[in-house]
């Protein structure tokens, strides 16, 4: 067996059926580890509580979150939930990837043994475009008010992936179609924003962040590896990033505020979720 056959997919990770819309459940684990960020003078101190509870139905939780968040936000001297959120993913690197990480095995092989070629960048743009644009299209219309908040973040993505995606076609690259894979994930954020929103919102925050942060890492070094002599629109944004990204966390945080702690615990639970369809939509550039 190689090593290859160890990395998670979307279908295999997740036990997907074939239907777009319903292949992307969540699961319903009967336990799960909560983190607790605790402060102390200059320190922030991660540890993890084991915590049992029982999901409300689907419908319900979807319900109980269309609640308008308070406005207060986060009680002073508590830790703020974009934390706790970030403390969950840090877990799911692996133990080279972070001092944090718990996984064996990585989601995905590293980025320096990729073999990507540009038919397989361009695929991984054109499902990117797919993800952003249902994801800038469900707040847009905001079926859940507080939806509303994370509109025009200046973290959106779709129409600077278009100017690429046209520069590349101008250059005399054939631009395909979306991938299962892309439509897939993006029917499944269409179905859980109005099931299951706290979920959602772990996908949202998620996949902005994600290309933000070490995605801007990955498109260097995939432009590398392909003598891409040129910076893609994707990977610039107007302004400044870091106050883009401190505003979505302060809005997240905001909104957080108003859930209860089974709404926060199912944002948690969704976050190696999230991590698996973003790695789906990176198999172009690494199988």
């Amino acid at each position: 067996m190689t090593m290859a056959t160890a990395w998670l997919s979307v279908s295999r990770a997740l036990s997907l059926d074939r239907a777009p819309t319903s292949c992307f459940r969540p699961e319903q684990p009967a336990r799960r580890v909560v983190p607790a960020v605790l402060r102390r003078p200059g320190t922030v101190v991660v540890v993890s509580v084991a915590a049992a509870r029982r999901r409300r139905p689907v419908v319900a939780a979807a319900a109980a979150a269309t609640t308008a968040p308070a406005a207060s936000g986060e009680e002073p001297g508590k830790p703020s939930f974009v934390e706790e959120m970030r403390a969950v993913a840090m877990r799911l690197h692996s133990r080279d990837q972070s001092m944090h990480g718990e996984k064996e095995v990585p989601l995905e092989p590293p980025v320096a043994t990729w073999d990507p070629n540009v038919e397989g960048f361009l695929r991984f743009l054109v499902d990117n475009k797919l993800v952003f644009e249902t994801l800038e299209a469900i707040v847009g219309r905001a079926a859940v008010p507080w939806y509303a908040e994370f509109r025009n973040t200046g973290l959106e993505r779709s129409e600077a992936l278009e100017k690429d995606l046209e520069w590349f076609r101008q250059q005399g690259h054939t631009i395909t179609e979306p991938s299962a894979a892309g439509i897939a994930y993006a029917s499944f954020l269409e179905e859980l924003s109005e099931k299951e929103p706290p979920a959602f919102t772990t996908h949202f925050y998620n996949f902005y962040f994600g290309h933000s942060a070490g995605g801007v890492i990955i498109g260097k070094k995939i432009a590398e590896k392909i003598n891409l002599h040129k910076e893609l629109e994707f990977y610039q944004w107007e302004g400044n990033l870091s106050q883009l990204q401190q505003n979505v966390r302060d809005k997240l945080n905001q909104v957080a505020s108003g859930w209860s702690r089974e709404e926060r615990d199912r944002c948690l639970d969704e976050m190696e979720k999230s991590f698996i369809c973003s790695v789906d939509l990176r198999r172009h550039m690494f199988t």
